[in-house]
């Protein structure tokens, strides 16, 4: 992969499309807390890694409208919220995940006139999480689907140290369906890897985990299923496929 701006990234923050609303990402990052261990015998500071963290600061502009930004914002809910960052709209791009705190809402007008607002929203649980995407941006099935799969190539290939995936249904007309992460071998032969909580409607996030030590497999697709059918479903998913260990 080359070079490449940050033009055509999106942001959802719990079941809510706001990329058009936000006008910059302050920060997307994390890692483990440096605790120093450094021995009398030592020259230099020793470090070891301590507990993961994470966080994604980002500024909007104000947006009243139905199911954009001061809607998905201004509750504050006391609540986890999840958040996932796309690298662009491609399938298979960079992506980030965070379930977080949202700490404020935090109004600016400028004296252009501008009404900005900057939002924090810190790990917590599990830290910040990158991995990829299993949707090309926004997805838009009207009725049971196998999406399109991504290739971990032969340099990562089959790993067996588990996998996380970041659900976001923006819109749902209909009874139920089952968002299913699937991984494959070949890209042929197709099992589950992790089910979503089946939807019945929208907005709405979730987090889900494997164990620490599932094999994945090199090809993973997303894909839909019903029982009592579906007409519209508006949805974003991301996977982490874990290439060390990781202990929640």
């Amino acid at each position: 992969m080359s070079k490449q701006s940050g033009l055509g990234d999106n942001l959802y923050v719990g079941g809510y499309n706001i990329s058009g609303d936000v006008g910059q990402l302050g920060r997307i990052g994390g890692g483990p807390a440096l605790l120093e261990v450094t021995g009398i015998d030592k020259s230099a500071v020793e470090r070891l890694g301590g507990k993961r963290d994470g966080s994604i600061d980002f500024t909007a502009y104000f947006d009243d409208a139905a199911l954009l930004e001061h809607v998905a914002l201004s509750p504050l809910p006391t609540a986890d919220v999840l958040l996932t960052y796309f690298r662009g709209t491609t399938l298979g791009n960079p992506a980030a995940g965070l379930e977080a705190k949202q700490v404020n809402y935090d109004g600016s007008r400028g004296e252009d006139g501008s009404l900005t607002f900057d939002v924090n929203a810190i790990a917590n649980g599990y830290g910040i999480e990158f991995g990829r995407s299993l949707t090309a941006g926004v997805r838009t099935d009207t009725g049971a689907t196998s999406g399109s799969s991504i290739d971990y190539g032969a340099t990562i290939g089959q790993t067996l140290l588990g996998a996380q995936a970041y659900l976001q249904v923006f819109d749902f007309t209909g009874t139920d369906v089952t968002v299913t992460v699937e991984d494959s071998t070949n890209d042929s032969a197709w099992a589950s890897l992790v089910a979503f909580t089946a939807v019945t409607s929208g907005p709405t996030d979730e987090r889900v985990a494997t164990s620490g030590s599932t094999t994945v497999d090199r090809y993973i697709r997303v894909t839909t299923s019903t029982t009592g059918g579906f007409s519209d479903l508006d949805f974003a998913v991301m996977v982490v496929k874990n290439e060390t260990a990781i202990v929640f």
